[in-house]
């Protein structure tokens, strides 16, 4: 990280006359705390995800090994809390040109936390971190441990949103490729940095744990490259400029070191996973310990990057490029919503991993000679065909341009996409095709699974009411609230959005329409049929809301984007609202033919069970129950007529 920075500019100590400076302090602190920041939170991460993956489990608590490795995860979650208070103090003293000293006190840091969207994602990650801190300090479960590791992971991402990526052009692109990117490298460098700490411990498990890392490692393996790829794509506006510029030159330096890491990976699964089977750690021990210096390195590198600037394409920035993201499309059209796609590469790797492992399930099942229904397997693959339409298509590229574009991307995400999902069953699919783990001291991803359907989080929200009211409630708040704007205007907040339409949809309709297991007993078909027809009328008030409300939604940013073709924002919105209100209940009258379709289909295995329990009666002498039932009433009305009547 020295050599780069004194090389490349990035720290430059020179004074020039008339410009602020910041001093030799703030520049070389500055790129040592954002390095801290990176090493601590892959310390964490690590040691987490050593406890609740890489380590075996004692009953219901957390093995001793487990233990000592939640509790070591403390220290570096403070000190990853203290690197980000540190980094957000001489961010302030960079951004205003003067010393520590001179700037930052109680007023700036409010000021600069309350204003600065940099300000914030710092104060984000600290507080996080610090969350971190007190959970690992009381974890005594693996569900506690989890807890953190999901703390530890969201606690990395805020910095993405605010760096060179969120200022380049195509920022949903350059932000979906970064997270794309940080998160597996960070699981990356910690799980091996756990692993080294467990080898030197000495203990027994150590092969197991490397296999399961093992599988990890590759699936981050290739995130990390193809992320890699998109991110240089975006930022370098030409391939000449990987040898001509110093950016560029620590990109090429980047790559040179995750193909080391890469072969050092290979290594390990080919040679050191059989030698550690057989009782040899020492191999593993050494080429684990120089793939950390590697990627020490490899972070070195990043922070250097981070203070580098990037090279900026010929073209002027427009209004619109600067709100967006990309150009003003041109008039909306079906050829162009089919032909103008915007791949958003985090929802498209979501999806293509969703179905991928979907048809792995099948497979399996295919190979062991068990069926598996053809209409499930087209189900889920249409629902995740559907999602990347909504992302990646024409319609992610002018949803945020025309409100009716967007309508139809919540119907898609919300309404259509969760139903195909359901219908597809892949908790059931999960459950028979994933093997259960031979060894209950190491649960495997089918327990996992078990344990996550049947936990109190899942019981709750799969109460009717519960699922109802999350499906349709957070509908009008988000639209009625500063949050659809938000959606529009931030790639966090855009992402989080169709997570949320995504998750709530596919709650309700598992309640109402799902075939996989579930932590309480289902309701009745009537029952069902019922929340389906609320929901519906629900949803067809909050079309007509839309269309007649006096003032426009998110109307600072439909009012600000500079389209000179289209309805007016006020006519898009009332498009947009009757969109809700008309083509919306379309995917909930399938839904209740669903429902009705189940109810027909369970009297008949009832009556056809019924039927099979009189077989067996009648071959066994044994009365019928529903004749031996009518038996018991006629003898209670005998009985009734022969007792004398009177006082």
């Amino acid at each position: 990280m020295v050599v780069l920075l004194g090389s490349g500019g990035g720290v430059d100590d020179r004074i020039l006359p008339g410009l602020p400076y910041p001093g030799p302090f703030t520049e070389w602190m500055l790129p040592a705390a954002r390095l801290g920041t990176q090493a601590f939170a892959a310390a964490t991460v690590g040691l987490l995800l050593g406890a609740t993956v890489l380590a075996p489990r004692r009953e219901r608590l957390l093995s001793p090994l487990a233990y000592r490795q939640v509790r070591a995860a403390r220290w570096p979650a403070l000190g990853w809390a203290v690197s980000s208070a540190a980094l957000l103090c001489l961010t302030i003293s960079d951004l205003l040109g003067r010393p520590v000293g001179d700037t930052v006190s109680g007023t700036s840091i409010l000021t600069f936390i309350g204003s600065v969207d940099l300000g914030r994602a710092l104060a984000v990650s600290a507080m996080l971190a610090v969350a971190v801190f007190l959970a690992c300090s009381l974890a005594l479960r693996p569900g506690g441990a989890l807890s953190a590791l999901v703390l530890a992971l969201v606690a990395v991402t805020p910095a993405v949103f605010t760096g060179h990526a969120a200022s380049a052009d195509n920022h949903q692109l350059a932000v979906s490729s970064q997270l794309l990117h940080v998160v597996p490298v960070t699981l990356w460098v910690g799980g091996l940095f756990a692993l080294v700490i467990v080898a030197r411990a000495g203990t027994s498990d150590l092969a197991r744990a490397v296999g399961r890392f093992s599988a990890l490692a590759g699936w981050c393996l290739v995130a990390v490259g193809v992320s890699g790829v998109l991110s240089a794509a975006v930022r370098l506006p030409s391939w000449g400029d990987l040898l001509t510029t110093w950016y560029g030159q620590f990109v090429l330096i980047k790559v040179a070191l995750f193909a080391f890491a890469g072969w050092a990976g290979w290594q390990h699964r080919r040679a050191t996973l059989p030698r550690l089977r057989a009782g040899d750690r020492r191999a593993f021990v050494r080429i684990a310990a120089v793939e950390l210096l590697v990627f020490a390195a490899a972070l070195g590198v990043a922070v250097a990057l981070s203070r580098t600037p990037a090279p900026v394409a010929a073209e002027s920035e427009d209004l619109a490029t600067s709100l967006l993201g990309f150009a003003m499309p041109p008039a909306l059209s079906i050829g162009n919503l089919a032909s103008r796609w915007l791949v958003d590469p985090l929802l498209l790797a979501a999806v293509v991993a969703l179905a991928g492992a979907y048809l792995a399930g099948v497979r399996r099942l295919s190979r062991r000679g068990d069926a598996w229904p053809a209409g499930r397997t087209a189900a889920f693959v249409a629902g995740c065909a559907v999602i990347a339409v909504a992302t990646c298509s024409g319609a992610a590229r002018y949803a945020p341009v025309l409100f009716s574009v967007h309508m139809v991307e919540h119907l898609l995400l919300a309404m259509v996409a969760p139903v195909l999902l359901v219908l597809g069953a892949p908790v059931t699919l999960a459950l028979r095709a994933v093997p259960a783990t031979t060894d209950p001291t190491w649960p495997g991803p089918r327990e996992w699974l078990l344990a996550a359907v049947h936990s109190r989080p899942a019981r709750l929200l799969t109460q009717p009411l519960v699922a109802l009211g999350v499906y349709v409630v957070s509908m009008y708040a988000f639209y009625f609230t500063d949050l659809f704007a938000l959606a529009l205007r931030s790639h966090a907040a855009h992402l989080l959005m169709v997570a949320h339409f995504l998750l709530a949809g596919y709650l309700f309709f598992w309640v109402v329409v799902g075939i996989d297991p579930a932590p309480r007993a289902r309701p009745s078909p009537l029952v069902r049929m019922v929340l389906v027809l609320i929901s519906m009328v629900l949803h067809g008030f909050l079309g007509l809301a839309i269309m007649q409300a006096s003032d426009l939604l998110a109307g600072d940013w439909f009012t600000a984007l500079p389209r000179d073709w289209g309805p007016t924002p006020a006519d898009d919105q009332y498009v947009a609202g009757g969109i809700a209100w008309s083509f919306g209940e379309l995917p909930t009258v399938l839904v209740v033919g669903a429902v009705f379709r189940q109810w027909i289909r369970a009297d008949t295995r009832e009556q056809r069970r019924l039927d099979r329990a009189a077989d067996r009666a009648e071959a066994g002498g044994v009365p019928d129950a529903h004749d031996a039932y009518n038996a018991w009433l006629a003898k209670v009305a005998d009985e009734e007529r022969s007792r004398p009547s009177g006082p």
